[in-house]
């Protein structure tokens, strides 16, 4: 069958890079033993022989549309290679010689993943790297594919249920609301902007992750608490907030008031029954449109909220069709700045009681995009993290500081001053503003 619209332009990126992939996700463990490891891959397999999506390939040499064909059998390509001689970490080691940079995965062969396995010079211990290409998961898909995989392991396959096919979600994607009312929507939304939003004069979106950096920051459990009271006592989403926040933040760095950035659905949310445990890239990133002008916060708030609840019901447009509703003329890009906000648990918690289970340990997971500036707001429930994705030389460090200035100018407005207009919510921390004004100003030499 189909792509869904979100798997079109992934291709689309794959195809255009011509070194690397910009959509190939990296992931480490590391396993106190051979026979531990063993288990761990034998697992996957059963998980890999339940999805669809899983033993999924795709084609398009030759078609006059790309398609994604479901095998029957696809069994897990394992590669063991040598670490001796290395010098330093054994999963570094591995991560330079896979990096997606650089590497690339055969699309015509399901799965699209492969695992990497060394031993760890100078241990017993095995080393796993896994890549997984986004064409068939997004961040969903790998926390029920890690809660599966647990439950085999544990001996509880027999308690999972039945599995959710792909399709049904391309179905929808292609079949579901008409392409004329997508495109009306956005282009109320989007009709009277004709210059692109870019943050830093960052324009190059058809990247493949190269010069880019990562920063992560927890935010103080106090601006936390503050901004989940002020997202309840206004009866909106903690997202709505974040997506201001981050308006702002794009404002300032591109100099518009009328910005534009992508933020990156769920997809899951008018899916049917069981999607939540479905696997498949149900995701999708579309342009979200805020004014930062002299409307109040509160109002500006309110504005965004309802905003994000519209874009919901078309979050399986296409964003090609979204970005032909502006009045940019091609190819200059309608934005170059990413938003996503979502829902964590936190790797390897909560996986049952197995014996087999304490001879593994998690050594963490990258993932990129072709946008040049990405900002992930990682909700843990009762805490809040930023991840941010930058080209060099812009500090991914000093993104999440903006943001987090960003937030308690927000918060502080929001207890004090709701009628502040929003575009003066200050963005610079005060080390930085100290740096700008008085350090790069001392004249005296």
């Amino acid at each position: 069958y189909g792509l869904s619209p979100l798997q079109d332009g992934i291709l689309f990126h794959h195809l255009l890079a011509t070194q690397g992939d910009p959509y190939l996700l990296v992931s480490q463990m590391a396993f106190a033993e051979r026979s531990v490891l063993d288990r761990y891959l034998a697992a996957v397999q059963q998980v890999v022989d339940r999805h669809d999506i899983l033993r999924t390939a795709f084609v398009w040499e030759g078609l006059s549309s790309p398609a994604q064909v479901v095998w029957r059998k696809a069994a897990l390509d394992v590669l063991e290679v040598e670490l001796e001689g290395c010098d330093g970490s054994g999963a570094d080691e591995l991560r330079r010689r896979f990096d997606p940079r650089q590497y690339r995965l055969d699309l015509g062969r399901a799965p699209l993943m492969r695992f990497v396995i060394a031993r760890e010079p100078g241990s017993g211990r095995w080393l796993l790297l896994v890549l997984q290409h986004h064409l068939i998961g997004d961040h969903t898909t790998a926390e029920v594919m890690h809660a599966e995989v647990w439950a085999v392991l544990d001996g509880r396959a027999h308690e999972l249920a039945a599995p959710q096919p792909f399709r049904n979600l391309v179905a929808q994607a292609r079949l579901g609301m008409d392409a004329k009312a997508h495109e009306a929507f956005f282009r109320e939304m989007l009709a009277d902007i004709d210059e692109p939003t870019l943050p830093f004069g960052l324009s190059e979106v058809y990247g493949d992750g190269r010069g880019s950096r990562e920063a992560r920051r927890m935010l103080p459990q106090a601006l936390n608490d503050r901004l989940r009271h002020q997202a309840r006592r206004l009866g909106v989403s903690l997202a709505s907030l974040c997506h201001l926040a981050w308006a702002q933040v794009v404002a300032l760095s591109s100099g518009r008031e009328q910005v534009v950035f992508g933020t990156v659905l769920f997809g899951r949310m008018h899916a049917g029954a069981g999607a939540d445990r479905a696997m498949g890239l149900f995701m999708n990133t579309l342009p979200l449109r805020l004014d930062l002008d002299e409307t109040g916060v509160e109002e500006s708030v309110r504005i965004a909220h309802a905003r994000l609840a519209e874009l919901l019901s078309h979050e399986h447009a296409s964003l090609a069709l979204a970005q032909r509703c502006s009045d940019i003329a091609a190819p200059a890009p309608l934005f170059s700045a990413l938003l996503n906000y979502r829902h964590n648990t936190p790797a390897m918690a909560g996986e049952g009681t197995s014996d087999v289970l304490s001879g593994m340990e998690w050594l963490g997971d990258e993932e990129r995009t072709n946008y040049p500036l990405t900002l992930s707001v990682d909700d843990f429930g009762q805490e809040l993290g930023l991840t941010a994705d930058a080209v060099e030389p812009i500090s991914a460090d000093r993104i999440c500081g903006y943001m987090q200035r960003a937030l308690e100018q927000l918060v502080d407005a929001l207890e004090q001053a709701p009628d502040r207009p929003v575009r003066e919510l200050d963005i610079l921390p005060a080390e930085e503003r100290s740096y700008l004004l008085e350090e790069l100003n001392r004249t005296e030499a």
